[in-house]
């Protein structure tokens, strides 16, 4: 037994309605989520478009035929353009308005008011390409979404697919024999209403899902990163590095740290202000990004102080890396050619296992070692070797070059 075609759409506006007054608020009361925003206009535009639809035959036919259903191809096209957004892309205007502008022209030639059957198949061919639309910004967005897009992308396939069904199967029914269940396409003229609800529903709730997963992992990211120089902070550089320890001890893998300290940061800083001093931060971290591998775990544990995890590496292997690192660091031209500089202490896993907070503490006595020998160089840790210049373990770039 078919539920009655009136309350379906008394429901049927309600539901889009309050789903629509739903996404304002969470739009209104988070960032102001452009998303969100188109969302909630699609929504609401589709709960105006049925109530339009309801008046058939009480109000004037401009507002039950031409007017409804450019309401409803508007609210299409916001549903496209909410995706559009949360892709990254902004809204297409022309692409917005050309479904209603089509209708609306439509409207003006003669034929328009008697062909029910077509009408119903040109506004399904203008739903289903706004459904189309929006299914293709899901699908080729997908790789930069940062979120679980394919509920979001199912439901909205889905949608496409019913309007394209119904394209070619469903010839139309008056609104009176909708109304008095008279008419042999009342059945899918139910359906189609119960099946608005539904996508109304579940899009308005995968997207602020997408949304707020979106913006959790943007806080995250802000948590983890130093917002100097972009690289990861201690937290990141802790939390990162104790995961790749724990994979290589796994393996059988060795490790090495290298913990690195700017040089003189603070004369720098009073010399030439602070400003220059970040300029350096930013080009050290660059330096020594460029120099180490994806899988290495890079990070700004101080202020001018940085580590770094070099996974599946000896003591010798991180030497070489270092070595670059103080030397591109030394010839950069940020200030006079050979001011700035960086100490380099090294330790590997051999020395004392895969754990972080003992690399840590003996990585720091080899920084030391290197500072107290005159800075500018490369230091490994060797508890047996008693420091001096002309301890083995220590480099600089000037006695490479000898």
């Amino acid at each position: 037994m078919l539920l009655s075609i009136p309350t379906l759409l008394l429901v049927a506006i309600f539901i889009l309605g309050l789903m629509g007054l739903l996404t304002l608020h969470a739009w209104s009361r988070g960032t102001r989520e452009q998303t969100l925003g188109h969302l909630a206009c699609m929504l609401l535009l589709a709960a105006l478009g049925v109530a339009l639809v309801s008046v058939r035959g009480i109000a004037p036919a401009f507002v039950a035929l031409v007017l409804s259903n450019m309401v409803l191809l508007l609210s299409a096209a916001m549903n496209w353009t909410a995706m559009r957004v949360f892709a990254g892309r902004t809204p297409h205007l022309p692409g917005i308005v050309a479904g209603a502008l089509f209708w609306l022209v439509w409207s003006l030639f003669p034929g328009f008011h008697d062909d029910l059957g077509v009408r119903v198949t040109v506004y399904s061919l203008l739903a289903a390409g706004y459904g189309g639309l929006s299914t293709f910004e899901l699908w080729r967005n997908r790789r930069r979404l940062e979120a679980a897009y394919l509920p979001a992308l199912a439901l909205t396939m889905a949608h496409t697919v019913f309007y394209a069904v119904r394209t070619f199967t469903d010839h139309g029914v008056s609104f009176e024999q909708a109304i008095s269940a008279s008419g042999n396409g009342t059945g899918f003229f139910a359906f189609m209403l119960f099946e608005s609800m539904l996508y109304a529903i579940g899009i308005a709730y995968v997207t602020l899902a997408m949304v707020r997963e979106r913006a959790e992992l943007k806080f995250k990211a802000a948590a983890y990163s130093d917002p100097l120089t972009g690289i990861g902070n201690r937290r990141a550089f802790l939390s990162r590095g104790e995961a790749l320890l724990a994979g290589c001890a796994r393996r059988g893998e060795p490790v090495a740290l290298l913990l690195c300290d700017l040089d003189h940061f603070k004369r720098l800083n009073d010399a030439h202000g602070h400003q220059t001093g970040d300029r350096a931060l930013i080009a050290f971290s660059q330096v020594a990004s460029q120099n180490i591998r994806q899988e290495d775990v890079l990070g700004r544990i101080g202020g001018e102080e940085f580590a770094c995890l070099l996974s599946s590496t000896d003591a010798q292997a991180a030497k070489q890396v270092a070595q670059r690192i103080c030397a591109g660091f030394h010839g950069l031209p940020l200030l006079a050619p050979g001011q700035l500089s960086v100490s380099i202490g090294i330790v590997d896993s051999a020395t004392c296992g895969h754990d972080l907070s003992r690399l840590l503490s003996l990585a720091d006595h080899a920084l030391y070692a290197a500072k107290d020998q005159g800075r500018n160089r490369v230091q490994l840790y060797a508890p047996l070797s008693p420091p001096g210049p002309a301890s083995p373990a220590a480099t600089s770039p000037q006695a490479r070059a000898d």
